[in-house]
């Protein structure tokens, strides 16, 4: 039988070869992975002015109505009249 040796210089070649390869296979998960910035999304809608404040009607519809057109007063309702506003439908 003879003895087969493999040359040092084409495992040294293999193993260079693998070792790119894998270098150049990191490179997608380096730039998808760990670099990847969110981007800043700019919106198109142009920017209102206008204050609205949200309310709810006496059907369960949720409006919005300018703040200008409301009266701003202080004054608290009782429980017994925010019950007698509200429908009750079953």
């Amino acid at each position: 039988m003879s003895d087969l040796q493999p040359t040092p210089k084409n495992t040294s070649t293999r193993r260079k070869l693998l070792a790119g390869i894998g270098v150049l296979s990191l490179f997608p998960i380096l730039r998808f992975g760990w670099f990847n910035k969110k981007k800043e999304v700019i919106s198109c809608a142009p920017v209102s002015n206008i204050k609205t404040i949200k309310f709810l009607t006496q059907d369960g519809t949720l409006v919005e109505v300018d703040a200008s057109k409301i009266n701003m007063g202080k004054e608290k309702i009782s429980n017994k009249q925010l019950q007698s506003w509200i429908k009750k439908e079953l």
